[in-house]
């Protein structure tokens, strides 16, 4: 009996009379599921199905570095670039020795902070309803930007104009992105972030 297998060794094409595979299967050239001489026979059972797994995965290597903290990274108060980039921008990438990450991240900030004070933007001294809460909070974000700016009596009380309307905004977005970079800061510290 001739019977070629294909690569993987799953099935075979048998001509002949007679053929059994390791399942005891007796295969008759001639049958209904046959077509000419050519049969085809199962001579492995199918693999069962493997479930998804990330063992063996590529992975990139910031992502592993990110995960495994660096050694000593640990050491002293981790909070400190928190703290510090919320009360100064970009002092908490200067803590950490980001020069050029913390000079660009003052720089975006200060501006945005003194380019919304010219245009006379209103500074939240309190909130009344939900969107004054949610201007306050973004201009408590700038830290001592906003406590000094405060005690020296600059920004408008109220929106007279409207471009103070969009100084306004300048002022809210500014203290946004100066917590987005001070809690920034604390992930390069602890070793969440890679540099």
């Amino acid at each position: 009996m001739d019977c070629n297998f294909n690569e993987r060794g799953k099935s075979a094409w048998c001509k002949g009379e007679k053929f059994n595979s390791k399942h005891g299967i007796d295969v008759r050239y001639g049958g209904p599921r046959q077509s000419h001489l050519l049969t085809t026979v199962l001579v492995e059972p199918l693999p069962r199905l493997v479930r998804y797994s990330q063992k063996g995965m590529a992975t990139t290597p910031n992502r592993n570095a990110a995960a495994t903290p660096r050694p000593g990274s640990q050491q002293g108060f981790v909070y400190l670039p928190l703290i510090a980039g919320w009360l100064i921008p970009g002092a908490g990438h200067f803590l950490l020795r980001k020069w050029y990450r913390g000079a660009l991240l003052a720089a975006s900030i200060i501006g945005m902070f003194a380019l919304g004070l010219a245009m006379q933007g209103k500074l939240y001294a309190n909130a009344h309803d939900i969107l004054d809460l949610l201007g306050l909070a973004g201009d408590l974000g700038n830290g001592l930007l906003y406590i000094v700016s405060r005690a020296a009596g600059l920004g408008a009380d109220s929106v007279q104009v409207t471009v103070a309307d969009w100084g306004t905004r300048f002022i809210v977005v500014a203290g946004m992105l100066n917590i987005i970079s001070a809690i920034d800061a604390h992930n390069l510290r602890t070793g969440r972030k890679a540099s």
